[in-house]
């Protein structure tokens, strides 16, 4: 729909989402229709009780476009209630959800402004289109976001955060509380760091958020890195280029799905095989692009997870499938669920894991890495956003550092953690148990899992070092 095509832009500007209609930030996800999963809304031009476009108030239509020119009115950062200072209270207000999106649409004569918010973050509704006699007002969509003020921090949901944005303007010293909960990247544009709150390191954050944690890199250094053992994604498209994985990457497969690469692709890729944010490092990265926005039904995911066991049965001078990771849940609650659990009972009897976010696979949760721990244990960590007091297993998530979809050297600090960041983690881990012993049946890795996990005040944590040497000693004994 070419009416839809600025708001598009804007999004893809923004920072497409992590998490996705499919997903649902709920954690079963979340965070998906990338970009789809905004919601995008057609907003034809208003009709009077004639029939034809009202009429724009004289020199409303310059007020709007001068405010847009001098950032009074900007993209992402400007409310409801600065929109009404200047042209008073709408002729029409109508919502609209979609996902995880919810629109605000203020309609005035000939104007016609489209504010939205992400559902789950408390942040206020912001400015995403604003149209004058139907032709867009340049808002800013397509160039970096400038915050103009301190409180433009307010604005910003956490989940999304500063993310290529420039903050070099402002004066940060004493905004630490609001910092640490805002997610930033490799683009964002930091005042000096005489402007910055005492002690508070973007640079050693994104560097410290690399490491998985729970030992693993002692793993690693001990050789059991994942060596061996085929790790299969279904996923987001992904930007195949990034330095963390591209040389894992042995296998690509784009299925009923445009090839732009998305956010969480890049995500889940680095946590299960990245050089340096991966659990697995040294594991085989077979991956296939999926359109989760489409695929509402489980026939697809089925189909889908029926062809790599295929393809794992002809693979014969290269690691084999061993675990499949999909960030996705709830299958249980989408039509023809029998249809995907035989799909899944016919890759364990082929050797091959599926971890997903499906409470009806293992109830997880997440955990928040608490910041002064470079190198965290398990009771180095809090309860993340997705926490569950019955949950069978708690696996790091937020401030977690991720590859970014931006650029092959782009790298994200997350501070929220989705469900979605739990299953590429389990993965890893598995790949690392398998490297140790290949016999290990599926249901033993799960069960191993859960009975070597760490008891700590938060909940279960996942032992890695304890699971690899529980396979050990299993082994031996086999």
């Amino acid at each position: 729909m070419p009416e839809l095509e600025p708001l598009l832009t804007s999004v893809m500007n923004a920072k497409p989402f992590h998490r996705s209609t499919s997903f649902r930030l709920r954690g079963s996800l979340s965070l998906g229709a990338i970009v789809l999963g905004f919601g995008l809304v057609a907003t034809p031009p208003i009709q009077g009780a004639s029939g034809e476009s009202a009429v724009l108030k004289v020199g409303s239509g310059e007020a709007l476009h001068a405010a847009a020119s001098d950032g009074t009115l900007a993209f992402r950062l400007s409310t409801p209630e600065e929109l009404e200072r200047l042209l008073g209270k709408p002729q029409n207000q109508r919502a609209h959800k979609d996902g995880d999106m919810t629109f605000q649409i203020l309609e005035y004569p000939g104007v016609i402004a489209t504010f939205g918010r992400i559902g789950e973050f408390s942040s206020p509704f912001t400015l995403f289109e604003l149209r004058v006699e139907g032709q867009a007002v340049d808002i800013g969509c397509e160039r970096q976001l400038v915050l103009r003020t301190v409180e433009d921090l307010g604005k910003l949901d956490f989940f999304w955060g500063v993310s290529g944005v420039s903050l070099a303007k402002l004066d940060l010293r004493d905004q630490l509380k609001a910092l640490s909960k805002l997610t930033f990247d490799t683009r964002t544009v930091w005042p000096a760091a005489d402007k910055l709150p005492v002690g508070f390191d973007p640079v050693r954050l994104l560097e410290e958020g690399k490491n998985p944690g729970l030992g693993v890199r002692n793993l690693h250094a001990a050789g059991i890195d994942g060596s061996g053992v085929g790790i299969a994604i279904m996923d987001q498209p992904l930007l195949r280029e990034h330095e963390e994985y591209k040389d894992r990457i042995m296998k690509y497969t784009g299925v009923d799905v445009e090839g732009v690469p998305q956010m969480h692709g890049a995500a889940v890729a680095s946590i299960a095989v990245g050089k340096t944010c991966g659990v697995a490092p040294g594991a085989t990265l077979y991956y296939f692009a999926t359109p989760s926005w489409k695929w509402s039904r489980n026939e697809p995911w089925a189909e889908q997870l029926e062809r790599i066991i295929e393809l794992n049965r002809s693979l014969t001078n290269a690691p084999p499938i061993r675990v499949v990771s999909l960030s996705l849940g709830a299958f249980s609650e989408r039509p023809n669920y029998t249809r995907w659990q035989q799909a899944v009972k016919k890759a364990e009897e082929s050797g091959i894991l599926v971890v997903t976010c499906d409470p009806d696979f293992l109830r997880i949760a997440t955990l928040k890495r608490v910041e002064s721990r470079p190198d965290p244990t398990a009771t180095d960590y809090g309860p993340g956003v997705f926490a569950h007091p019955s949950a069978a297993l708690c696996v790091p998530a937020a401030n977690r550092t991720l590859a970014s979809f931006r650029g092959p050297v782009f790298y994200t600090y997350d501070r929220t953690g989705g469900m979605s960041w739990t299953v590429p983690y389990l993965a890893g881990v598995a790949a690392l148990g398998w490297q140790v012993d290949p016999s290990i049946k599926p249901r033993e890795m799960v069960e191993l899992w859960k009975h070597t996990a760490v008891k700590t005040e938060t909940g279960s944590v996942i032992d890695p070092v304890a699971f690899v040497e529980a396979i050990r000693r299993q082994s031996k004994r086999g």
